[in-house]
């Protein structure tokens, strides 16, 4: 099994980085996570529920869960392992210190980190409109080698839920991650027309009569 990191930033859509991180660390894999101070903050609001009950209720070692400001910390180092690294959601002043290398915290150091070593580094922005100033970092970031997947979910899996189009964009998080999955452990219930570690169901083809 693989080992990766999810940091979660201050945007909104914590619920994209609280999926992460579960399917992650249901199916088995070694999961690391950073929150940062606001992240913290809009995950409490956003989801209801406080983050260390949360963490709690799901097992997940306390040890591998970094304070934003702990610059000594595994993930700041290249010669820590990692298989990829994911920042979802992505909020526009994170993907800026990013861009421009200014690594004033542990989210930005681990995703400089990931972008120096040349791991997987999948950032998850969630902003409506972009300016001109976030269009550029996206591309300095897309050309430095991260995969740039905004939290924009697709519909031809027929959602029914928010849930639904949670875990289609997860889906494509874990996918560019290239996360190997075998089913032990996992947390995702399947059918017919997808597998039993996929979130989502994936497009077959148009199948209706013409």
């Amino acid at each position: 099994m693989g080992r990766y990191l999810v940091c979660v930033t201050g945007a909104s859509g914590a619920v994209y980085g609280k999926r992460t991180i579960e399917a992650l660390w249901s199916s088995g894999h070694e999961v690391h996570a950073v929150f940062s101070a606001w992240g913290r903050r809009v995950f409490e609001t956003e989801t209801g529920l406080s983050l260390d009950a949360w963490l709690d209720g799901i097992a997940f070692p306390r040890d591998r869960l970094y304070a934003p400001d702990d610059l000594a910390a595994p993930p700041s180092s290249g010669s820590w392992r990692l298989d990829g690294a994911a920042v979802v959601p992505c909020s526009m002043s994170s993907l800026g210190a990013i861009a421009s290398g200014a690594t004033t915290n542990l989210v930005h150091r681990a995703a400089a980190v990931a972008l120096k070593e040349g791991r997987r580094l999948v950032l998850v922005p969630r902003e409506t409109p972009l300016s001109l100033v976030d269009l550029r970092n996206l591309t300095a970031l897309a050309e430095a080698g991260a995969a740039i997947l905004p939290a924009c979910p697709g519909f031809y899996h027929g959602p029914e839920t928010i849930a639904d189009l949670v875990d289609h964009v997860v889906g494509k998080i874990l996918d560019r991650l290239i996360v190997p999955f075998n089913g032990v452990g996992s947390a995702y219930s399947g059918d017919a027309a997808r597998g039993p570690d996929e979130l989502f169901r994936r497009w077959g083809g148009d199948t209706r009569e013409s």
